[in-house]
């Protein structure tokens, strides 16, 4: 993913894969589309993963969540996404998610 996001020529800021999502800090140009960017993410690590890893049929749910991230919080989000791992013990990425939908507004059912 890291590459990818390099030949994009985007500004890859932060990456924490987990099991089931994946969350990136990217600084996204004005002249970007964000549906390229994801569809490109998608395709070429689905690509990669059924190649090289297991052998199987592996393929991303349809959709993505994206934020747009203030300035004065860029720190908070990197922080965020740096401790994956450690927050998951506390809340499970459904669990979160659930919130967020409840919190948010948006709904995906």
């Amino acid at each position: 993913m890291i590459e990818k996001v390099k030949s994009l020529e985007i500004p890859f800021e932060k990456l924490n894969v987990q099991p089931e999502h994946f969350q990136e800090h990217i600084d996204l140009l004005t002249n970007k589309m964000l549906s390229e960017f994801m569809n490109s993410m998608k395709g070429s690590s689905s690509h990669m993963l059924n190649q090289e890893m297991f052998q199987s049929k592996i393929s991303w749910q349809r959709g993505y969540g994206a934020y747009s991230v203030s300035a004065s919080r860029i720190e908070d989000i990197r922080n965020y996404i740096a401790n994956q791992t450690e927050h998951h013990r506390i809340i499970t990425f459904e669990e979160e998610y659930q919130q967020w939908k409840r919190e948010y507004g948006f709904f995906d059912d």
